[in-house]
């Protein structure tokens, strides 16, 4: 067996030099985010960082405890469905946000009727799809009307559902957020260098009922895209924490002796998007399902795994992370095999194989590696190496042949924030079939848990022996942080800033 790899990449030169973590002295947490955020505000970018941040800087009605699992109140105190359309909630009285505007319940509703307006161009549709509008009943009284049944709300509204200041977002607009946000949340944003940097201070107000407040008084966030780089800085002390690194970089600051190293598991996966609708050219040889389960036999996911990425990242068959409600493991699998992926495509009408393009967006050493192995079948694939929201964004417009991603599902643990996400006809939906569309549909809304199960089971049994997808990976991420850095991660790889401390 041949796996395809790249040589580890070596560290910088400077870091044979020595340095201090300087955080702690001045109660600075220095991050690194590794993308350029399109935008802080969290309806209008997708990326995880911008996930981590709406998180400490805003709230939601609900929150998840991380350790429970338990939904409990945040900007609302207590909830109840009146109906299997219709949740009012309860909200909390004296918040204030960051500008001193009081919080209500003209906040929610403006914020849910905004986003949901396909006018104003969110880009968080699958988040706050489910949302036909928001209706104010008192000052303190909202009712969310959904589109139909949609027993994940609670979810959505204790993630990634976060609400703005009616007041000063209509005077600001959406261009006003993106330079100076304001939230409710346990961090104020207080400088913004769009993408760049970002400079967070502790709310000295925050109402704390889900969260904590702030344990740390600044937290600077720089955007560091190279991993080197990253590695350069922490050990001059000029960062203190990073994630998702590397396993051979993680492997090398840990032999220093100098950092803590944590591998944690977290609900991203990682897989190559199949063009089976045919969305880039009738010739698109994607659109042939021999060759889709000829690409599914080409990857060797388990070589990948222990040659390049370690830690607790696991295969995985199905179009979802394990950990998510509803997500089907007994599906067609596709083992690794060669020859029947030659076969396959001879029986295609493509025995001398054919040429592609190939689209990624982050770990170029995975992307090349199954490249390598894609070439030994005869499927010459040309990667086209992409900034996040650029590739998004020509997956929506245009669509890819063949394109290597990753998805985190905002943390949400259930399968309608992925395959949902990308199987119900959506600029991302790259096989538009109505049947799998509407099985997801009848998961999404059915109130009965073994209903939604057992739609979302034949959902992505369908999505399998269709081979729209190659479900890779599992991640697990590797976080390196100074010694005096009290964190921990949780599985929803949310890093909670304002639960960082100093030991």
């Amino acid at each position: 067996m041949k796996l395809w790899k790249l040589p580890a990449v070596l560290l910088p030169l400077c870091l044979l030099s020595t340095g201090a973590h300087a955080g702690k002295a001045d109660d600075t947490l220095n991050i690194a985010f590794s993308k350029e955020l399109e935008h802080v505000d969290p309806y209008y970018n997708t990326a995880r960082e911008g996930v981590l941040l709406g998180m400490s800087v805003w709230d939601g009605l609900l929150y998840r405890d991380p350790q429970s699992g338990k939904y409990v109140g945040n900007l609302a105190t207590d909830w109840k469905w009146l109906n299997d359309t219709t949740l009012e909630l309860n909200l909390r009285k004296g918040v204030k946000f960051h500008n001193g505007e009081a919080f209500d319940a003209d906040d929610v509703v403006f914020t849910l009727n905004y986003v949901v307006d396909p006018a104003n161009g969110t880009k968080s549709q699958p988040n706050t799809g489910w949302i036909a509008s928001a209706e104010k009943v008192d000052q303190f009284t909202v009712r969310i009307h959904t589109k139909g049944p949609f027993p994940a709300a609670l979810e959505y509204l204790a993630g990634p559902v976060i609400i703005h200041p009616n007041e000063y977002y209509a005077k600001v607009g959406q261009q006003g957020v993106a330079t100076k946000p304001v939230g409710t949340g346990p961090y104020m944003i207080t400088s913004v260098e769009p993408g760049k940097h970002f400079v967070l201070k502790r709310n000295p107000d925050y109402f704390a009922a889900a969260k904590p407040k702030a344990k740390i008084e600044t937290v600077d966030i720089r955007t560091v895209p190279d991993t080197n780089t990253q590695m350069a800085e922490l050990f001059n002390g000029d960062i203190d924490l990073a994630w998702g690194v590397p396993p051979d970089q993680a492997g090398k600051m840990k032999s220093m002796g100098k950092f803590q190293i944590i591998n944690a598991p977290t609900m991203r996966v990682g897989y190559i998007s199949l063009d089976a609708a045919g969305r880039t050219g009738e010739k698109n040889p994607m659109t042939n399902l021999k060759v889709r389960q000829a690409v599914n036999h080409a990857i060797n996911r388990k070589g990948i795994l222990e040659a390049l990425m370690k830690g607790s990242s696991e295969e995985i068959n199905s179009a979802c992370a394990p950990v998510q409600f509803g997500c089907e493991q007994k599906v067609t699998s596709y083992a690794y095999d060669p020859a029947k992926a030659k076969a396959l495509l001879a029986e295609a009408g493509y025995p001398k194989g054919f040429e592609i393009e190939f689209y990624a967006y982050r770990d170029k050493p995975l992307a090349e590696a199954m490249i390598g192995m894609l070439a030994e079948v005869g499927i010459t694939a040309k990667l086209n190496y992409m900034q996040y929201a650029a590739l998004r964004e020509k997956r929506i417009k245009d669509g890819t042949p063949m394109a290597f991603m990753t998805w985190g599902s905002n943390s949400v643990a259930d399968v309608s924030a992925i395959t949902s996400a990308f199987f119900k006809m959506g600029g991302e939906d790259d096989a538009r079939d109505k049947d799998v569309a509407a099985l997801l549909d009848k998961g999404d809304t059915s109130v009965e848990d073994a209903t939604r199960k057992e739609a979302y089971s034949k959902a992505l049994s369908e999505i399998a022996d269709k081979a729209y997808w190659v479900p890779l990976w599992t991640y697990s991420s590797n976080y390196v942080m100074g010694t005096d850095l009290d964190f921990a991660p949780t599985p929803d790889e949310l890093i909670r800033f304002y639960a960082i401390g100093w030991k």
